[in-house]
C-alpha cells in the first residue's frame, strides 16, 4: 500500500504526463479492441451462418462458383447453379435454392425449400423485426403475396422452391445426410463423392474449381480438434485480422507501448536524485517495485478507457456487425497481454536506472 500511495503521489505531481500516457495507450488499445471485436463478430456470424445451413447434415455440396457471405443480406449465399447430381439410394439430399432479393426495401437472403408450402414465407424473429413485419402479416416476394410465419434463427427467408427459383434462379447447394449408421464415418465424403463424381474436402478454405461441377465439404471428416463450423468461422476472423485494419491495430499497439516506455524513461530522468537516495540506503528493490506499481496503474487506467471507448465506437459506428459477446472476447484477449506489457514497460527504464551507481544518481541535476 505504501508503494501504491507513492505511485499516486507521483501521478498527482505530474498529472499531465499521466493523462497523456493513459490517452496514448488507451488509443492503441481502442484500435486493437475495435478490430478484434469486428473479427470476433465475423467469426460468430460465420459459425452461426454455416450451422444454420448445415443443420444435422454431414455433407455440403456447393456450386463451382462457391458460396459467400453477403454483408447486406447478413447470410451465406450461393454463387452459382446447384450442382447437377443424383442422390444415390440410401442417402438423403436437400436441395436448397439460395440468392438475394429485395423485400420491403431491404436486401434479404432468399432460400427455396420443398418443405415450405406455397403462399408461406418463413422468417426468423430477427429478420421479421428487420423487415418490420409480424407473424400472420402479408408480405410481397417476387410479385406474390405471402403470409409470414416466424420460426428459427438467422437472416434468411424461406419460401417454396418454385417461387425462390423464379426470383433468384437455380443458384444454391445440396445438404446431404449419410445412410443410417454411417453418419460418423471419416470417409463419408469420399464415398459420396465417388458416387456423384465430385471432389471433397474437410477444409472450408479450399475453393471449388471454377471449371468443375462443384465441391463437397465434409463436415464430419478431417483431422484436428476444430469442427467444420469453427474452421469456417476462423476464415471470417482471419480476413479481418490479416487486412489493413489488422495491420493498423498492431502498429497502434506498438506505438502505445512506445509511448508508455517513453513516459517512464522521462520520469526516471527527472527523479534520478530521489532514486539515488533510495538506492544508497538499500532500497534498490523498492525502486523496481515502485515502477511496477506505477506501470500497472497506468496500464489499468488505459485499459479501462480504451475498452470502454472501443465499446462506444463499435456501438455507434457499426452496431449491425459488432455484438456485446464479440466485444467481451476482444477485451479479454487484450487483457491477457496487459500484464506483460506493464512489466516490460516498467523494466526497460528501471534497468537503465539500476545500471548506474547510486553516487552517480545523487550527482544528477
Amino acid at each position: 500500500m505504501c508503494l501504491v500511495r507513492f505511485a499516486f503521489a507521483n501521478i498527482r505531481r505530474r498529472p499531465e504526463r499521466f493523462v497523456l500516457s493513459v490517452l496514448g495507450i488507451a488509443l492503441a488499445i481502442l484500435c486493437v479492441v475495435v478490430v478484434r471485436t469486428i473479427a470476433a463478430s465475423f467469426a460468430i456470424t460465420g459459425a452461426e451462418s454455416v450451422t444454420e445451413v448445415l443443420g444435422e447434415s454431414q455433407l455440403w455440396a456447393v456450386p463451382a462458383a462457391g458460396v459467400h457471405f453477403d454483408q447486406d443480406a447478413q447470410a451465406l449465399v450461393a454463387g452459382g447453379a446447384i450442382p447437377a447430381i443424383t442422390i444415390p439410394d440410401g442417402w438423403r439430399g436437400v436441395r436448397t435454392i439460395s440468392g438475394v432479393t429485395d423485400v420491403n426495401g431491404e436486401p434479404v437472403s432468399l432460400r427455396g425449400s420443398d418443405e415450405i408450402m406455397s403462399g408461406q414465407a418463413l422468417v426468423s424473429p430477427e429478420l421479421a423485426q428487420r423487415l418490420g413485419v409480424a407473424a400472420g402479416a402479408p408480405i410481397v416476394v417476387g410479385g406474390q403475396n405471402l403470409i409470414v410465419e416466424t420460426a428459427g434463427s438467422g437472416q434468411s427467408m424461406s419460401v417454396s422452391s418454385d417461387l425462390a427459383e423464379s426470383v433468384v434462379g437455380d443458384t444454391g447447394w445440396w445438404t446431404v445426410f449419410a445412410p443410417a449408421g454411417d453418419e460418423k464415418r471419416r470417409d463419408v465424403a469420399q464415398v459420396f463423392g465417388s458416387e456423384v463424381g465430385l471432389p471433397s474436402t474437410p477444409d472450408p478454405s479450399v475453393q471449388p474449381d471454377p471449371a468443375g461441377d462443384g465441391l463437397i465439404y465434409d463436415t464430419v471428416g478431417g483431422s484436428g480438434p476444430l469442427t467444420f463450423e469453427q474452421k469456417f468461422s476462423a476464415l471470417f476472423s482471419g480476413k479481418v485480422t490479416s487486412s489493413t485494419l489488422g495491420l493498423i491495430s498492431i502498429v497502434g499497439l506498438a506505438l502505445g507501448f512506445v509511448i508508455a516506455v517513453s513516459s517512464f524513461l522521462a520520469a526516471v530522468q527527472e527523479r534520478k536524485r530521489e532514486f539515488g537516495i533510495m538506492s544508497s540506503i538499500g532500497l534498490a528493490d523498492e525502486v523496481l517495485y515502485f515502477f511496477l506499481v506505477e506501470s500497472a496503474i497506468v496500464f489499468v487506467a488505459s485499459y479501462v478507457v480504451g475498452v470502454l471507448g472501443a465499446g462506444a465506437a463499435v456501438a455507434l459506428v457499426i452496431p449491425g456487425i459488432a455484438t456485446v459477446t464479440a466485444w467481451g472476447q476482444a477485451s479479454a484477449m487484450v487483457l491477457a497481454f496487459l500484464p506483460a506489457m506493464a512489466i516490460v514497460g516498467a523494466l526497460v527504464p528501471v534497468h537503465r536506472l539500476l545500471q548506474q551507481k547510486p553516487v552517480d544518481l545523487l550527482e544528477a541535476r
